[in-house]
């Protein structure tokens, strides 16, 4: 058992904290109607990953420069014939192939492909936690100072704007917040699986909950569940840590939807 724990415990820690910042950023995710490009972003992170091996350089030097080029991409794409979320599956998909090329034609990297892609949190050892750590809290205090803005953006714009508040700004302030926190969970999930990390809890907890805070507090809580059944389903059914976690999510989501269904149908033959 001691040596299971030495394994397991690491690699449960770091996906607990790294909840704590994927819990309050999916919610405003979702309020922000941004989960297309959450998904863009985290394709993204793969292709920095192989330019940083490829450029030998620091690896979020490498998803740093994506996470540019990607906001540049989409500002110079806005055109109004083409559907937001359209052009952002084309960027995704891009950057997904862009990042398995670069990853397995230019770099030594070709068999870390499978963990880069789902994730692989059991290879964490005690000595990564401190720096995961500062990351997540550094997110989590960036994220407190433009939650306002934030908030208000997500229920009125065209107040937020009467107030002094600047769409754009806060845009790229949160891209920048989403690019920083790809980079961290690359290693729990995967990019192919960050934007489920980010989604799946915050979507469980709207169809529990009737308040923002109630939404925070509740995906916390299930993003925990997941991560805590994900890491032990990985090592019983022997498969990457990000698909077991992202799994026991989707699980939970679609578990919770079908009793929230069950109960309004009941709900409603009862009037």
């Amino acid at each position: 058992m001691g040596a299971w724990l030495s394994i397991i415990a690491p690699a449960w820690l770091a996906g607990s904290i790294l909840a704590l910042l994927s819990a309050p950023l999916g919610c405003l995710v979702l309020w922000r109607r941004m989960a297309f490009f959450a998904d863009a972003l985290a394709h993204g992170t793969l292709l920095g990953v192989a330019l940083a091996a490829w450029w030998q350089l620091p690896m979020g030097i490498g998803v740093a420069l994506v996470s540019v080029v990607v906001v540049l991409s989409l500002v110079l794409m806005d055109d109004e014939r083409l559907p937001a979320d359209a052009v952002l599956a084309v960027v995704a998909v891009t950057l997904l192939c862009l990042g398995l090329l670069t990853l397995t034609q230019l770099t030594d990297q070709q068999a870390n492909v499978l963990g880069f892609l789902f994730g692989n949190l059991l290879e964490l050892d005690w000595a990564d936690l401190p720096m995961l750590a500062g990351s997540v809290v550094v997110g989590i205090g960036l994220l407190a100072y433009i939650w306002p803005a934030q908030i208000k953006l997500a229920t009125h714009e065209a107040l937020a704007r009467i107030q002094g508040i600047h769409p754009m700004r806060q845009r790229l302030y949160f891209m920048g917040i989403l690019a920083g926190f790809c980079a961290v969970a690359l290693q729990a999930v995967g990019s192919l699986l960050i934007s489920g990390l980010l989604v799946l809890p915050a979507l469980t907890a709207r169809l529990l909950t009737h308040t923002p805070r109630q939404m925070i507090i509740t995906a916390l809580i299930v993003a925990q569940i997941g991560v805590t059944l994900g890491v032990w389903g990985s090592i019983w059914l022997d498969i990457q840590t990000g698909l077991s976690i992202v799994l026991i999510l989707a699980l939970l989501f679609f578990a919770t939807l079908i009793v929230s269904k069950t109960w309004q149908l009941l709900r409603s033959a009862g009037r």
